[in-house]
């Protein structure tokens, strides 16, 4: 495949108009049309619609798009990989984390893998879990936190948090003067919800349903972060996770238990193949340590 006509499809997604990819690549309008036209014809795939000079995205190319751009990722890793090598920098260790993680939890882990091994670079990856679980499972990176279950085999995965969820709130809540959460409380209550490719929202609405509980789901999200940025504004109360809850303290947002547990299962994976492996492990200590100082610290 002509890595030039992937390119100018990444770039017609982003801008929009074949005008724009144009000036982007250096190239005419026509020459743009054309290597669109190609791209089509060699995968037999209809990318575009043309209506009245535009060209319009149909639902395969969105289809696409993901794999295109994780298709760059992978050719930018490379580039910066031979840089490595000609400055004599040859260790690194390439991750991808779901954003529960992601977000404050990796940074510190990172800040103490690299005090402890400054010449070993680290490239990160925030992604949803199963895009996790896929560069994994293809060998995009060395080491991937994300929550289970998984669909995909062929890595290794050992439990690396098993938490329950909490009940984030704000702290004028009505709620906030229970010590304990169940089901039946959140009756008609505005809710912010994970998104449908969160584990977690299948096991709270499957929880609901059976309790015979109807929320008012106000806002929907993948971001624990951002839910609890929701919460700080009054939107509504949120199941965020065990390490966000004991990472984003804020006055006005309160953390309670909630029961039945939903458990929070997060385990960390490594390809089938021993290539770093000493590194990989030299991560993970740091990263098992961070772990358990934040899980140590428990005040609801």
């Amino acid at each position: 495949m002509n890595t030039s006509l992937l390119e100018a499809f990444r770039i017609i997604m982003q801008t929009g108009t074949v005008s724009g990819t144009a000036d982007a690549l250096g190239r005419s309008q026509s020459a743009v049309s054309r290597m669109l036209d190609r791209l089509e014809d060699e995968l037999q795939i209809k990318l575009f619609e043309r209506r009245k000079g535009r060209v319009v995205p149909t639902r395969e190319a969105h289809a696409l798009i993901e794999d295109v751009e994780r298709a760059f990722i992978s050719l930018s890793d490379l580039g910066t990989r031979a840089r490595q090598i000609r400055e004599g920098h040859e260790s690194n260790l390439t991750l991808a984390v779901l954003p529960a993680l992601g977000i404050d939890f990796l940074p510190r882990v990172v800040g103490r893998f690299s005090r402890l091994n400054p010449d070993i670079g680290v490239t990160s990856h925030v992604l949803a879990s199963h895009g996790v679980e896929q560069w994994v499972a293809n060998h995009q990176v060395e080491l991937g936190l994300a929550e289970t279950p998984f669909q995909r085999s062929g890595f290794e995965t050992r439990v690396f948090i098993d938490e329950p969820y909490v009940l984030a709130m704000h702290a004028e809540h009505r709620l906030a003067e229970l010590d304990l959460i169940r089901p039946s409380d959140l009756q008609d209550e505005r809710v912010i919800q994970w998104t449908a490719v969160v584990a977690a929202r299948r096991l709270f609405d499957e929880l609901l349903q059976h309790a015979g509980v109807t929320i008012k789901s106000t806002a929907e999200t993948s971001m624990s972060s951002a839910m609890v940025a929701m919460v700080r504004e009054n939107l509504g109360v949120a199941l965020i996770d065990p390490i966000t809850a004991r990472l984003k303290r804020d006055p006005q947002v309160v953390i309670r238990r909630f029961r039945p547990d939903l458990p929070c299962r997060i385990a960390r994976m490594m390809p089938g193949k021993d290539y770093q492996r000493a590194v990989v492990d030299m991560f993970l200590g740091c990263a098992e340590e961070e772990r358990d100082a934040l899980l140590a610290v428990r005040d609801w």
